[in-house]
C-alpha cells in the first residue's frame, strides 16, 4: 500500500475537483482520493502493484489538469 500527494494545477471549481476524484477513484486499485481544490493537490491512498503513480498522473490529466508527482 502506497500514499501520494499529486500535485494538481488547472482546478477552479467543485466540478474540477469531483472530476479528478471520480477518474482517480475509477482506477484498480485506488483504495482512498481526498482532492483539495484549495490546495492544488490529490492525496491518494492505492495498491502500489496494481496501480502506478504515473497511471494516476495520466487519469488526471485525461481530464484537462496538469498533474506531478
Amino acid at each position: 500500500m502506497a500514499q501520494h500527494l499529486f500535485k494538481v494545477e488547472g482546478m477552479s471549481c467543485s466540478h474540477c475537483q469531483k472530476a479528478v476524484t471520480d477518474a482517480v477513484s475509477a482506477l484498480a486499485g485506488v483504495n482512498a482520493v481526498t482532492v483539495s481544490l484549495d490546495a492544488g493537490t490529490a492525496d491518494v491512498t492505492y495498491n502500489d502493484a496494481a496501480v502506478s503513480a504515473q497511471a494516476i498522473v495520466a487519469a488526471i490529466e485525461e481530464q484537462g489538469y496538469d498533474a506531478a508527482e
